[in-house]
């Protein structure tokens, strides 16, 4: 039923709508993996599910994230496995690893299409992305952050790595990209705290005046670390703004375990979820559904992981409902705000594991 989502504009759906259309498509997708995954089908037995008493999104059970760190969940042949991704970790963490089939890859790819292209257009942009290319050559076993590079690449027609291996600014690199599109719409993409300390930080004492003003700024996680420096979303965005004159900031909340399916921000900075997933706030008390303005634990839906049973994960993240169909951005869906990590998680972002370096 994947073509009926392409179908659509990606923030099209009010919630009666989005409700159904998704339903039905977690609904098979949840009897898809009981048959081909005996972990999952050992987990649906023992919530005691039953698909005749589910009427609502809500109701589709929820799968520890944790638990794609302690087995390899896949709902498809090992031979047809066509890459790895693991998420982020620390020294001596676990990591979840995610196995995906070719079929898999090619809706997260056309899935991260549709959602950026909303925002910046259908035209592929030249990328500037604030990374090393060493964290993409394993091509059989990525990274979260090599995933998301990857994944930016499709939307991409030139892609520049502003970073030495090192991880030291390459000025000359960063000089050549700007003559060739200064005055043009580009991406620039990094995960927050990296492009805290290796783009601005070095940009600043380099004193090189840029003009950045048709970027997209593309960043995700490492909130908490900056937010330890007073270094608030506004702060960042603000300094940004006065050092190369970036307008345009696109922060985003995702994860390995459910790529292609990124809540991005609005021009009025709220998170927004596509018709291609949703966000339910669950109670720290029962995990009963939590209303609009109430924070509780974050759970996610995904219409795209078809090779494990990734389409409904109770997260170990924090969060709040801001609203629902009524965003002055104009977008249809729920918009959300992202608290941080639950207090006794492990800290699992690919820009807060990284950031941990420099503690």
């Amino acid at each position: 039923m994947i073509d009926d989502f392409y179908r659509l504009d990606p923030y099209s759906l009010a919630a009666a709508e989005k409700n159904e259309l998704l339903l039905a498509e977690l609904t098979e997708l949840t009897g898809l993996h009981a048959q081909r995954c005996g972990y999952y089908y050992n987990f649906l037995k023992s919530v005691g599910y039953d698909k005749t008493n589910v009427n609502s999104v809500e109701d589709i059970p929820f799968f520890p994230v944790r638990m794609f760190k302690e087995y390899e969940l896949m709902s498809i042949d090992r031979k047809d496995v066509f890459k790895t991704m693991v998420s982020s970790g620390t020294t001596g963490q676990s990591v979840s690893k995610i196995f995906v089939d070719k079929e898999t890859a090619m809706m997260q790819q056309k899935t991260m299409i549709k959602i950026l292209s909303n925002y910046w257009g259908s035209k592929r942009l030249p990328m500037l992305v604030i990374d090393t290319p060493d964290v993409i050559k394993d091509r059989a076993k990525f990274s979260a952050r090599g995933a998301a590079i990857i994944g930016l690449n499709i939307v991409s027609r030139d892609t520049v790595y502003a970073l030495n291996d090192d991880m030291s600014l390459n000025m000359d690199k960063l000089r050549d990209f700007m003559e060739k599109y200064s005055g043009q719409r580009f991406i620039i993409f990094g995960f927050t705290f990296m492009v805290w300390q290796h783009f601005y930080h070095e940009l600043k004492k380099s004193d090189t005046k840029l003009d950045m003003s048709e970027a997209f700024l593309m960043t995700g996680g490492g909130w908490k670390t900056l937010e330890a420096q007073a270094i608030s979303r506004e702060e960042f965005k603000n300094r940004f703004t006065e050092l190369c004159g970036i307008r345009h900031f696109l922060d985003h909340y995702g994860m390995v375990e459910q790529t292609g399916c990124i809540y991005a921000e609005c021009e009025c900075g709220h998170l927004h979820a596509s018709i291609y997933s949703d966000v339910i706030i669950r109670s720290y008390k029962d995990f009963s559904p939590c209303g609009i303005g109430e924070k509780g634990i974050i759970q996610v839906v995904s219409v795209l992981p078809h090779s494990y049973p990734g389409h409904s994960l109770l997260t170990e993240d924090e969060g709040i409902i801001l609203g629902q169909d009524d965003c002055p951005c104009g977008r249809k869906g729920k918009y959300i705000q992202i608290l941080g990590r639950i207090k006794s998680a492990e800290i699992r972002g690919c820009s807060d594991t990284y950031a941990d370096k420099f503690k």
